[in-house]
């Protein structure tokens, strides 16, 4: 049973029918803010007197209660960074999407118990009641459906100015500044009394001079020479690379409960340190290891037109190169295939998936005949016919083809990838080095699809460059009926494959003509490379 949380708004609110109209039209608009580091909005109603909004339930402590724990003096920057990284993806995500915060500040960051930065309160915090352990009350006008908090609220604010997504940079960067000293920058004084009143603050002593520039850029009373972006911020602040992101928990969909759809829970996303191109600790239990197998040496027959006394002897003739280009239509003839191959001092590996009417038998031999192969090693599944409708779909995005700078892969952990009934599904993906948005999907045995990452209980499915996840990893999908041999398969895109969320399942081939859609032309506008795909197979059997 899944949990939710219900926040009710406030007796002073509910008297003003016109600012319950524009909050219900926020809260509409909030909806659409699938983000890993902001709060699910799910449903806003009421009930008689009573309104309220229903969310993502979150079970842990907001940041305003470690700020305000009296023996809190700061932390040290590395302890912060996944905290203030989690607070700028939160802003940069709304930022772009037209949504000002407007009421930023520490009670309104919240730090789960699985190590999640979630902020909540986009675009209505100003008209909620406040947390009870929030220090800094929200100064609220319900007429106007304003709001700010008079410590975190940059000069503009108190201006009346339109709202700019440089007021939330000043906010994050005076919670920054608490959260790495334990003290407020200007002394909790607001903007404008500490501009007044001269105050500079202080350079904070894990910062470098480069960090320092940064945050007091963020800091400064000036809209105009305030830091523009969050992103500049991030990356100026090290926490973030131009054109790329480092590694960061991706949010969960829900921190309790869950209800199984095919066999399936909620996932939760647990981020590991990578470096990137690095394969998973886990190897990957689809794939059937063939022993690697010594070949007969081919000797290269005589060059056309020489004499026979120009023939070397058997030990001196030399060994013929091992050619890529001759192993290449040999994994091309494979029908229902994803193959990839490296060679080196005639050494040829191949790994990937070959459709059961050629056969491992036949792939090897043809393999071991190409000129210049002494050393045969196969990491090599069969597959049905019944999975080459997905094959020929994903194969021209299929990472494994590719270098190891554009991977996109899946694995699973189950040994030899078998799965009984009541066990649970875990699998490790990683993402390629640039932003991308994840398509995690199981082909069920009886014909449906299961889309488990982006789903109705999972709307967050954007990951960082050269991510590295398990997913599922704390037993929350469970491997139920149908049983037999199915296929998980991951896409990554530059952009969102679909304008609203799919259905929890559908039928196969409605699934594979909406990918087939959508996939052409995002290839076409973004290139082939910049889209990936991998799948793991997997058998599951009753108890």
């Amino acid at each position: 049973k899944p949990y939710i949380a219900i926040k009710v708004l406030n007796v002073q609110f509910r008297g003003h029918p016109k600012s319950l109209i524009a909050l219900q039209r926020e809260a509409r608009k909030a909806q659409t803010l699938a983000h890993r580091n902001i709060v699910t909005v799910y449903d806003f109603d009421r009930d008689g007197s009573v309104v309220y909004l229903t969310m993502e339930y979150l079970s842990g402590k907001s940041l305003n209660r470690v700020l305000r724990a009296p023996d809190f003096a700061g932390m040290p920057y590395a302890k912060a960074l996944p905290i203030i990284t989690g607070m700028g993806r939160a802003l940069s995500y709304a930022h772009e999407r037209g949504f000002v915060h407007c009421d930023f500040k520490p009670a309104n960051v919240f730090l789960t118990d699985s190590g999640e930065v979630k902020v909540i309160d986009f675009g209505i915090a100003r008209v909620f009641q406040q947390p009870a352990d929030d220090a800094d009350p929200t100064v609220f006008d319900p007429g106007t459906l304003g709001g700010m908090t008079p410590a975190y609220a940059s000069p503009e604010m108190f201006e009346h100015r339109e709202p700019d997504p440089r007021d939330d940079i000043y906010a994050l960067a005076c919670v920054t500044y608490e959260l790495l000293t334990g003290r407020h920058p200007y002394e909790r004084l607001s903007a404008n009394q500490a501009r007044g009143a001269g105050l500079k603050p202080q350079r904070p002593k894990v910062l470098s001079r480069g960090q320092w520039r940064a945050l007091r850029a963020a800091l400064s009373f000036d809209r105009a020479t305030r830091t523009p972006t969050v992103a500049r911020f991030l990356a100026d602040m090290g926490t973030e690379r131009h054109g790329g992101m480092p590694m960061a928990k991706l949010g969960a969909a829900s921190v309790a409960g869950v209800l199984l759809a095919g066999g399936l829970g909620y996932y939760v996303w647990r981020a590991r340190t990578a470096q990137e191109g690095q394969q998973p600790a886990a190897q990957s239990a689809a794939s059937a290891v063939v022993p690697a197998t010594p070949q007969a040496a081919v000797t290269p027959s005589a060059a056309p037109g020489s004499p026979p006394s120009a023939q070397p002897s058997e030990e001196a003739r030399p060994e013929r190169a091992l050619s890529m280009q001759a192993v290449a239509p040999v994994l091309a003839r494979a029908p229902c295939s994803l193959l990839s191959a490296t060679g080196q001092d005639h050494v040829l590996q191949v790994r990937g998936y070959v459709a059961e009417r050629f056969g491992i038998k036949r792939l090897k031999d043809e393999l071991g005949a190409v000129p210049g192969v002494q050393t045969l090693n196969l990491d090599v599944q069969t597959l049905g016919d019944d999975k080459c409708d997905v094959v020929k779909l994903i194969s021209p995005y299929w990472s494994g083809r590719r270098s190891a700078t554009a991977l996109t892969t899946i694995h699973t952990r189950a040994p030899g990838a078998q799965l009984t009934e009541g066990t649970p599904l875990i699998v490790d993906i990683t993402t390629p080095p640039y932003d991308t948005y994840v398509y995690v999907d199981y082909y069920m045995a009886d014909g449906k699809v299961v889309h488990m990452v982006p789903s109705q209980r999972a709307k967050a499915n954007q990951a960082p460059a050269s991510y590295t996840a398990a997913v599922g990893s704390l037993g929350d999908w469970v491997i139920s009926k149908p049983f037999g041999t199915e296929l998980i398969v991951l896409i990554t895109t530059p952009a969102p494959l679909f304008d609203a969320l799919r259905p929890e399942s559908e039928p196969r081939q409605d699934y594979l003509r909406a990918l087939d859609r959508q996939l052409g032309p995002m290839a076409a506008k973004h290139g082939e490379s910049h889209i990936g795909a991998d799948m793991v197979q997997i058998s599951t059997n009753p108890r």
